[in-house]
């Protein structure tokens, strides 16, 4: 922790750091288009899980929504990935020290490999998840547990503000 630490306080000295935190309007820029991009992958995924699961569109195969959904979550990432590293930026003692950014990170690591995992077997049977009475459960269990990552994600990214560092 201790090379952390030092590069932390040398981020946060940049002209950069300096230069973001004391434009009042970046931060809160950043916070939002983050914010909506949270909300992009959120509903994505929470369509593609129910859908998974059986709880909604059952008369829509699978590959039609993940063929209009996935893509969200793919654009959103990156955004996603450009926002936090400027809020990283802007206050780096916030984030990388604290132990829940390091879960939320290792969630959404866990939650980009299921959600590859997810949409590989369409590629060749689109079909793949509506067939089967064992490929029906293995995609409710696969949704259960992509759902448990995605909020876990959310929560944990609302989390890091109220764990303080040393």
């Amino acid at each position: 922790m201790g090379t952390l630490n030092a590069f932390c306080t040398w981020l946060a000295q940049t002209r950069l750091s300096q230069g973001i935190q004391t434009t009042e309007w970046i931060i809160p820029a950043i916070q939002t288009v983050h914010i909506l991009c949270v909300a992009a992958v959120m509903t994505s995924v929470l369509l593609l899980n129910l859908r998974l699961l059986g709880l909604r569109a059952r008369d829509q195969p699978f590959d039609s929504l993940a063929a209009r959904f996935v893509p969200v979550i793919w654009w959103s990432l990156p955004i996603l990935l450009t926002t936090g590293v400027i809020l990283i930026i802007a206050e780096p003692g916030r984030a990388p020290q604290n132990p829940v950014f390091l879960l939320k990170m290792g969630l959404l690591s866990a939650a980009v490999v299921l959600t590859s995992i997810c949409r590989r077997p369409l590629r060749k049977d689109a079909a793949f998840w509506d067939q089967a009475s064992g490929r029906r459960w293995a995609g409710r269990l696969l949704a259960g547990i992509s759902l448990a990552l995605w909020i876990g994600i959310v929560c944990a990214g609302r989390w890091i503000a109220y764990v303080q560092v040393a």
